[in-house]
C-alpha cells in the first residue's frame, strides 16, 4: 500500500511539473535568490558600514588627503600584481553576461573593497555602485558550480547578482532589478531574469537592512500638475542632461586613454592622479567635490548652490577613476545631476527639489543607457508624484547621450536610432 501510495505521488507530481513547467523554474530560482541575496545583502551592509566610517574619519582628519598618492600607489600595486585578472571591474560582469567563460575569481570583491575604502578614507571621488556590483558579481558566481549551472542559467545568476548588488547599496530594489536587466545590452531585456532579479534584489535589500546600514533619504516637497509648458521645460532639461551625460561619459575614456598612453606603469597613473586631486583639495581649501558628496545632493533639494558645483564634481570624478582609483561612477553622476539640475532652477520655471531629482538619474540614465531603471529608481526614492517628469527627462537624456556610455563593454542590442542597425550587436568602445 505504502509504496503504491509512493508510486502515485510521484506520478501526480511528474504530471503537474509537466503541466506547469514554470514551477520548477520558480522553485529553482527561489533557492538561488535566497542564497545569493543573502550573501550579497550582507557584503552591501559591511561595505557601506565600513564606508559611512572612513567618510567620517576623513572628514574628522583632512591632512590624510595629502596621502592619497601614496594610497594610490598601494591600490595600483596590489591590482597591478595580484588583479590583474579582475581590474577590469564592471566590464568583466558585463563579458560573462554576454559570454559565460571562467567563473570570476573571488578575488574581484576583497580587491575592489579595499580599493574603494581606501580611496574614500584618502579622499578620492568615486562611488559605490561599482563596488557593490562586483562583489556580488563575484561572490555570486562561486555558486556556479555547486549549482551545476548551464551557461544560460550562470548569465541569470550575474543578472541577479548585480540587481541585489545595485538595489541593496541603494535601498531601491525594483530599480536594482531593472538595471540588472538593462545595463549590459543596450534596448533589450532578457526576461527570462525577471524573476531571479526581482527577488534577489529584494532579498538583498532585506537582508541589508537587517544589519542596519544606513541608506540617504531625499525629498521632492513640491510637483506641480502636468500641463503642456511644463512637460517642454522637462524636455529642454533632459536635453541639458543628456549633453552633460555623454559629455561625463566620453571625457571618462578620454581622460583614462591620456593616463594608459602617458603613463605606462599603471601605479604610477594612481600616484600623478593622487597629487591632482589632493592639490586640488588643498588650493580650494574644500572637501566639497571628494568622496560621495552626499551632503551637497541632500542640499541641493532646498538651496541654491553655486551653479559650478557640477562641472568641478565632473573634473575630480574622471581624474580619480581615470587614474586608476576604485568605486563607483554613479554617486558622483548623482551629484553631478542633482547640482546641475539645482543650477538649472536659475531660468526653467519648475521647483529647484524636482528639478535637482530630474537630474539626479537623468544624467545617470544617460551615461548608463538604464532609462527604465532611473525612472523607477526616482520613484522609489522621491515618490510616484514626480513619475512622469523624471520619466520624460530620462527618456530624453538617454536619447540625446548617443551610444556612449561609463561601460565601454556594455553591448547595443538595439540602436537608439532606426537609422542604425548596423549599430545592433556591436560594443560601446568600438563605436
Amino acid at each position: 500500500m505504502q509504496k503504491s501510495a509512493f508510486k502515485k505521488s510521484k506520478l501526480s507530481l511528474r504530471f503537474f511539473f509537466r503541466h506547469y513547467p514554470g514551477l520548477i523554474y520558480i522553485l529553482k530560482w527561489t533557492l538561488f535568490s535566497l542564497i545569493i541575496g543573502s550573501f550579497i545583502g550582507s557584503a552591501s551592509a559591511g561595505f557601506l558600514i565600513s564606508l559611512d566610517w572612513v567618510t567620517n574619519f576623513r572628514e574628522d582628519h583632512i591632512w590624510m588627503i595629502a596621502f592619497l598618492p601614496v594610497a594610490g600607489l598601494l591600490i595600483g600595486l596590489l591590482y597591478h600584481y595580484y588583479g590583474r585578472n579582475v581590474e577590469a571591474g564592471n566590464n568583466l560582469l558585463i563579458d560573462n553576461i554576454h559570454n559565460p567563460k571562467e567563473i570570476i575569481p573571488l578575488r574581484m570583491a576583497p580587491f575592489v573593497y579595499l580599493g574603494t575604502i581606501i580611496t574614500h578614507l584618502f579622499g578620492g571621488s568615486a562611488g559605490r555602485e561599482g563596488t557593490a556590483i562586483q562583489m556580488a558579481g563575484s561572490i555570486a558566481d562561486q555558486f556556479s558550480k555547486p549549482f551545476r549551472l548551464s551557461s544560460s542559467d550562470r548569465k541569470i545568476l550575474l543578472i541577479a547578482a548585480v540587481a541585489g548588488g545595485f538595489g541593496s547599496v541603494f535601498g531601491t530594489p525594483l530599480a536594482g532589478a531593472i538595471f540588472g536587466m538593462e545595463f549590459f545590452l543596450l534596448g533589450r531585456i532578457r526576461y527570462n531574469a525577471i524573476f531571479p532579479a526581482f527577488l534577489t534584489a529584494a532579498i538583498a535589500d532585506w537582508v541589508t537592512k537587517l544589519w542596519q546600514a544606513k541608506h540617504t533619504h531625499y525629498h521632492i516637497d513640491f510637483v506641480p500638475e502636468l500641463s503642456l509648458p511644463n512637460l517642454l521645460y522637462a524636455i529642454i532639461a533632459g536635453l541639458i542632461f543628456g549633453i552633460c551625460a555623454a559629455t561625463f561619459s566620453k571625457l571618462m575614456h578620454k581622460t583614462s586613454d591620456i593616463f594608459r598612453t602617458k603613463i605606462t606603469y599603471p601605479p604610477l597613473r594612481l600616484v600623478v592622479g593622487g597629487i591632482i586631486v589632493a592639490a586640488a583639495v588643498f588650493l580650494m581649501g574644500s572637501t566639497k567635490y571628494i568622496g560621495l558628496g552626499i551632503p551637497v545632493i541632500e542640499e541641493s533639494f532646498s538651496n541654491q548652490l553655486p551653479s559650478y558645483d557640477f562641472a568641478l564634481k565632473m573634473i575630480f570624478t574622471i581624474i580619480t577613476l581615470s587614474a586608476g582609483f576604485k568605486g563607483g561612477e554613479v554617486t558622483p553622476l548623482f551629484f553631478i545631476g542633482a547640482t546641475l539640475g539645482n543650477a538649472l532652477a536659475l531660468f526653467i520655471p519648475l521647483p529647484l527639489a524636482l528639478l535637482s531629482g530630474m537630474g539626479f538619474v537623468a544624467v545617470f540614465a544617460g551615461a548608463t543607457n538604464t532609462p527604465i531603471a532611473c525612472t523607477i529608481m526616482a520613484i522609489e526614492l522621491f515618490g510616484v508624484e514626480c513619475g512622469v517628469y523624471v520619466a520624460v527627462a530620462c527618456v530624453v537624456s538617454y536619447l540625446l547621450s548617443g551610444n556612449t556610455s561609463i561601460y565601454k563593454n556594455q553591448q547595443i542590442g538595439q540602436a537608439k536610432n532606426p537609422r542604425f542597425t548596423s549599430l545592433e550587436g556591436k560594443r560601446i568602445s568600438d563605436l
